[in-house]
């Protein structure tokens, strides 16, 4: 048997025994503490940074998508121009192994009017390819109205933002504007309400089907403002984005518009939130640098007193014949019991705090600020895996150059040490 582990084994066992005589005691109570708290907060950190990503990452595709293709003037205005979604362009792109899947858009920029106040609002127009899931999510009142490419109706779904700015509830009827060379107007009636809790969403967009904004354009049924492009893969994001830019950017349709591409990184709604997220990831990687440091510092402090502590005990070693190697090991082994006792109870800590968050979500936050009510979670085993060997190692790595000072331990003295 390895004589440095098992003496290791020894030392572990008989402190446990003897806390309340040893003077390393509150040594090692502060290391082992080091060490579970550090992880603790390293688990929630990293549960919690993963939660926003995936949440808002969900909310701001759920509502459009990775990557949008539209007319190339939409670039320099606001107004919504059209292109062909039919064709030879919509198969290419469904062929390309990054897409999962492809949906049809139109817009019209109008006012919403009621008797005593107006809003200036983005009719987004739904077909039946259109994914709905994330909008049923969104749905707090009545229902979603009937998505048609083909069929025309008067129905309309507004957000809680504008709900509440206009005094509508489901079954009210509504008048919209729109103005080009002549005003439009048309009385839509309300039949659903959503809340992303996005403003840039909440405030602006409208939802009917594609039919009706088609209709108010003047466009053919080929013709929408653009098609939307879910990934199957966030990370590859920017690989699918060249593919698809090299099919459609300054292609033109048969009617002459010419397609262009943007990413949803790029896109104004949605820039801002994944500056936001980027800056999560800094704060993620500060916050574990610094844990690491005080949980290292502490299991070094606690190492030394180890060390001073077990000063006649080394000098006996040496006496008989122990190498600074082996005697060095056997504290090595000795903290490296201490820092797996913390990553246990770390472990315990930190995962009853995440689930318990993720079942009952008590900690509360202003979906006006954060996008979300409750802190989110997302829990990733490897992460956490990652997370507990990376700690032990480095720690670990950091008790080296201090256990080096029991070369300087001489046995003659050492034994006589009290």
């Amino acid at each position: 048997m390895n004589l440095s582990l098992f003496l290791a084994k020894r030392f572990f066992s008989a402190g446990d025994r003897q806390q309340k005589n040893r003077a390393s005691t509150p040594a090692i109570i502060v290391a082992t503490s080091g060490i579970a708290v550090g992880l603790a907060v390293m688990i929630v950190s990293v549960c919690v940074v993963l939660g926003f990503k995936s949440e808002i990452s969900y909310r701001l595709t759920g509502f459009g998508s990775h990557l949008e293709v539209f007319d190339t003037n939409a670039l320099a205005s606001p107004e919504s121009y059209p292109v062909v979604t039919e064709g030879d362009i919509v198969r290419q792109l469904q062929q390309m192994p990054e897409i999962a899947h492809l949906q049809r858009f139109s817009e019209k920029q109008g006012i919403l009017k009621t008797t005593n106040d107006f809003q200036a609002v983005v009719l987004k127009g739904l077909g039946e390819d259109y994914d709905i899931s994330f909008l049923k999510h969104c749905l707090i009142a009545g229902r979603l109205p009937k998505f048609s490419a083909t069929k025309s109706t008067n129905e309309i779904a507004i957000s809680r933002t504008q709900s509440d700015l206009l005094n509508l509830h489901v079954g009210d009827l509504v008048y919209a504007y729109f103005f080009e060379n002549t005003i439009k107007m048309r009385r839509f009636k309300i039949v659903g309400i959503y809340n992303t809790n996005m403003k840039q969403f909440d405030r602006s967009f409208a939802l009917t089907g594609k039919a009706v904004v088609n209709r108010l354009n003047g466009w053919q049924p080929d013709q929408s403002s653009g098609l939307e492009l879910r990934v199957k893969d966030f990370s590859t994001l920017d690989q699918a984005a060249q593919r698809v830019g090299r099919l459609v950017n300054g292609r033109k349709d048969k009617y002459g518009a010419s397609y262009a591409l943007m990413s949803i990184k790029e896109n104004p709604r949605t820039a801002s939130v994944f500056n936001w997220l980027t800056l999560l990831d800094v704060n993620i990687w500060v916050i574990l640098v610094l844990v690491t440091l005080v949980a290292g510092f502490s299991m070094v402090s606690g190492l030394l007193i180890l060390i001073l502590e077990r000063t006649s005990t080394i000098g006996l070693l040496k006496a008989l014949g122990s190498s600074n190697t082996r005697i060095r090991n056997t504290f090595l082994y000795y903290a490296a019991f201490i820092i797996l006792r913390g990553l246990v109870i770390g472990n315990v800590i930190g995962l009853a705090l995440v689930l318990l968050q993720q079942h009952f979500g008590w900690v509360q936050l202003n979906p006006e600020t954060y996008y979300v009510s409750t802190v989110p979670i997302s829990l990733n085993w490897w992460y956490i895996l990652l997370l507990n060997i990376s700690t032990f190692i480095i720690t670990l790595a950091a008790l080296v150059v201090p256990s080096f000072i029991i070369s300087r331990i001489q046995p003659a003295k050492a034994i006589k040490f009290d």
